[in-house]
């Protein structure tokens, strides 16, 4: 994969970012991704917004960025979801995406 495609965008608050949520997995880890979403599994299950927090949580860590510099845009209730991450700058977020998405083996 050479670029982002359509998975980060920006606007006056940071980078947005497009995620396909797969709750209730066994692990948590990014499995796929498609020109205009990353698919992530969450070991927490879709209730009480846990797989939210634990998305948050697990985004927080893949960025390096701090866990309230993340926050849903929309989609809190779908699988599909489109991230904010404030303040962020898109290269260095694209940087660590592709990092991350050319070490996995698609499904």
């Amino acid at each position: 994969m050479d670029n982002t495609f359509d998975i980060l965008q920006t606007n006056k608050d940071g980078v947005i970012f497009n995620v396909k949520l797969v709750p209730n997995s066994s692990f948590s880890k990014i499995t796929d991704y498609t020109d205009n979403y990353v698919k992530i599994k969450i070991s927490s299950p879709a209730v009480e917004n846990r797989a939210n927090k634990e998305l948050i949580n697990f985004c927080s860590e893949i960025f390096s960025v701090n866990k309230s510099k993340i926050s849903i845009l929309s989609g809190e209730k779908s699988k599909i979801k489109k991230l904010l991450i404030k303040n962020a700058d898109i290269n260095i977020i694209s940087k660590k995406l592709l990092f991350v998405l050319n070490s996995i083996e698609k499904e």
